[in-house]
């Protein structure tokens, strides 16, 4: 049986660390101690939005807060915030043995990259986790939207595909993962509209004036890959170019016609949310702030993604945490475009 670490083991990395313990598989989690605290007193519970339901037991729990682990591992798994991406692959260099597959589970576009360049020895692939996944209570963890993992293709992975398969995670090889990890971004920019609403996500997207928020965060992406010759994968059952079009109907309308978009956990919110609430950085600058970066190389600008960028900076540091009406911040997005 294959061994595999995870790196970063947070609410995504625990929730895939825990599957796959749940079904067996030789796993180790790597993260905080407080995290591994919990784990050690309540076990690990997953659930997710159609009502399945996994227990790993706290008695022997797997969960280690040094990356030494790492040394045995014969497939990494890095799920940490992007802003830690370099020091984590500084971390790994000196203790991965020959022929370590590693997989970024992480936001953003360049974080295979930065792990690729550190560990030029070692098969690293670019990952993509398309369902949220929110800590409801200590040790538990609950996804709460639909879609299945997503990674580069390669003979690597071969070894470790029915670890996956049995966890009911399988792996989606993919070979355009880059037009893969744009229309993840793509939906993804309703992360900074769901932070700034402070409302879960189901009850964000039923209202047409965030809705149009997104639309114009997409759009605006959506003319500049354009420009850039980059055409997004087509993840959803609309094609991305129809999104910000969807987006934009009355809510009767949309509930009929975008009914998937809202089949989500009446609770579930983005982990930028998430991350506003626990008074941590977010990872606007990788999901928004990738968009403003594409412009800048095409001599162009993004105003509505960089107008994003600066309202949820401002949130991290402001007490009370603000929550921002749906009309209000369409008119604040639209008066910097």
């Amino acid at each position: 049986m294959a061994k595999i670490c995870i790196v970063g083991a947070g609410s995504i990395g625990c929730y895939l660390g825990g599957r796959l313990l749940a079904a067996g598989a030789d796993v180790t989690l790597v993260g905080r101690a407080r995290i591994g605290s919990e784990l050690g007193a309540h076990g690990l519970t997953l659930t997710d939005y159609r009502g399945g339901r996994w227990r790993v037991p706290a008695s022997g729990m797997p969960y280690v807060t040094d990356a030494s682990a790492a040394a045995s591992a014969e497939l990494v798994l890095v799920t940490v915030k992007s802003a830690a991406t370099p020091s984590v692959a500084d971390e790994l260099k000196p203790l991965l043995r020959p022929g370590t597959t590693v997989v970024s589970f992480q936001n953003g576009l360049g974080n295979a990259d930065v792990l690729r360049a550190a560990l030029p020895q070692h098969t690293v692939l670019a990952g993509m986790v398309p369902f949220n996944v929110m800590q409801p209570a200590p040790g538990a963890f609950h996804q709460g939207t639909g879609g299945e993992l997503e990674v580069a293709a390669s003979h690597a992975l071969r070894p470790f595909v029915d670890d996956f398969r049995r966890a009911g995670l399988p792996l989606m090889e993919r070979t355009d993962m880059m037009a893969v990890q744009w229309a993840k971004l793509l939906l993804n920019l309703n992360n900074a509209v769901n932070a700034l609403a402070n409302r879960p996500l189901k009850e964000q997207l039923s209202q047409r004036a965030y809705r149009r928020c997104l639309a114009l965060a997409q759009s605006e992406a959506l003319r500049l890959l354009t420009r850039a010759g980059i055409r997004p994968a087509r993840l959803t059952p609309v094609p991305p170019a129809w999104i910000p079009r969807l987006l934009a109907t009355p809510d009767a309308l949309f509930a009929r016609l975008g009914g998937k978009m809202l089949a989500i956990d009446p609770l579930a919110r983005s982990s930028m949310s998430d991350d506003l609430a626990a008074g941590r950085a977010t990872e606007v600058d990788w999901i928004n702030g990738e968009v403003v970066r594409l412009a800048e190389r095409l001599g162009q600008q993004a105003p509505v993604n960089a107008r994003l960028c600066a309202l949820v900076h401002a949130a991290e540091a402001a007490v009370p945490r603000p929550s921002w009406s749906g009309p209000d911040l369409l008119a604040a997005l639209r008066s910097g475009a």
